[in-house]
């Protein structure tokens, strides 16, 4: 157990290196000059050749790379071209609001997913079990930020029931676990939950259907265990798989609520990577997308280790 664990620990390294590298060359190699966002077209060229100097664009992109690593191990993520402030500051405080949204979405999502998923695997081929895969295929297949724009129209245009945008009546970093601020959350978060409640939802379905199928399902039944007993065997069966959906969705939620986050103008990482994307603003960019990354490679580990605590097989094999 303690070897596959720190195999897995390790397995973590080399990917952390090689997303950091393509975090670097993908923002690097898009168009337009991250000069212009903090220098005037006018500028002399002695301005902007200080300028790149000072930000170290004047190097080479290896050289610009060891050096980024290099201060991103020691945390420094380097300053924003556009606000001048330290990037890991800026990132520290959107994180910390995405990640609300996103385990709020998944809570919403997840509790949803397993519910509806459960009940149509149990009931297979019949109207709830329809209606469940309609609900499911319909959750992944509206986009998130044309349900966001509906869900304002509605609620908050319409009926004037919850505000289109913002984190709170005040600044982001005052949010507190009240009406006044939790009634800020429910859109955004009703509209990333869609997606991984149909995602859950199909996966849970089809682990139940299969699992329910199987013989030792039957010889359980046989020998007269209660429905009780039995959904606690299937639920032990699907758990490993359900999970690691479950991880992924939720790494998703992290990276791709740009555009959910834009619509309601939440102050999360997804907002920060849009002002950050246009107004070229490589270290906010790099630094952002870099954490997202790490983030998402943290959680697959996480769940790994679940996996193996819950399902002896993965540690046999």
């Amino acid at each position: 157990m303690l070897t596959y664990l720190l195999r897995r620990v390790l397995y973590a390294v080399p990917i952390s290196l090689a997303v950091s590298l393509v975090c670097f060359l993908l923002v690097h190699i898009a168009p337009g000059d991250p000069v212009s966002a903090i220098a005037p077209a006018d500028a002399p060229a002695e301005v902007v050749a200080q300028i790149r100097r000072d930000y170290g664009l004047d190097r080479t992109l290896p050289e610009q790379f060891g050096i980024w690593v290099w201060r991103a191990l020691h945390g420094d993520l380097g300053k924003s071209l556009g606000t001048g402030r330290p990037v890991l500051d800026e990132v520290r405080a959107a994180v910390g609001n995405t990640v609300m949204l996103a385990l709020v979405a998944s809570a919403i999502g997840f509790a949803l997913g397993m519910t509806f998923g459960a009940i149509a695997g149990a009931l297979r081929r019949t109207v709830v079990d329809k209606l469940a895969v309609g609900l499911a295929s319909a959750g992944v297949s509206v986009p998130h930020y044309w349900l966001g724009m509906v869900l304002v129209v509605v609620f908050s245009v319409t009926l004037g029931l919850l505000p289109a945008m913002g984190a709170g009546p005040g600044s982001s970093a005052d949010w507190a676990p009240d009406w006044e601020h939790i009634r800020f959350l429910v859109l955004p978060a009703v509209t990333l939950s869609v997606i991984p409640m149909g995602i859950v939802t199909r996966t849970v379905r089809g682990a139940v259907a299969e699992i329910l199928g199987q013989d030792f399902v039957t010889t359980l039944r046989g020998k007269g265990l209660r429905r009780g007993g039995i959904a606690w065997h299937v639920v032990k069966n699907a758990a490993p798989g359900v999970l690691a959906v479950m991880g992924l969705q939720l790494g998703y939620l992290m990276g791709g609520s740009i555009l959910v986050e834009t619509v309601f103008s939440w102050p999360g990482t997804g907002l920060l990577l849009n002002s950050a994307i246009f107004q070229r603003d490589i270290p906010l960019l790099q630094g952002t997308i870099l954490v997202l990354a790490l983030f998402f490679v943290v959680l697959n580990l996480a769940v790994d280790i679940l996996q193996t605590l819950l399902d002896p097989r993965i540690r046999r094999a």
